[in-house]
């Protein structure tokens, strides 16, 4: 059984870019989430491995607050995404 791996972004072109990737290299997808309450329901009803959390997100929560909620409801590893750029 491959990891199960929950991806959180809400631009649907670089969601599916990220599942496509994943697909290839023998991945299983829990699911993709648009928004902070997605993303809470998928985390709680399709138990992933890893969730790849995009840090601006739609919803009540960013990804900074799902973070949270991962680490201290569900203690599954997670990685920040972001296609945010900002110059210095």
């Amino acid at each position: 059984m491959s990891m199960r791996i929950l991806i959180v972004e809400d631009e649907t072109i670089i969601s599916d870019d990220i599942e496509s990737t994943l697909l290839s290299n023998h991945y299983d997808i829990a699911g993709k989430a648009q928004n902070s309450t997605q993303a809470l329901d998928m985390l709680m009803n399709r138990h992933p491995d890893l969730v790849l959390l995009d840090i601006s997100i739609k919803g009540d929560k960013d990804g900074i607050d799902i973070a949270a909620v991962i680490r201290e409801k569900y203690k599954i590893p997670f990685i920040y995404l972001t296609s945010y750029s900002d110059k210095i």
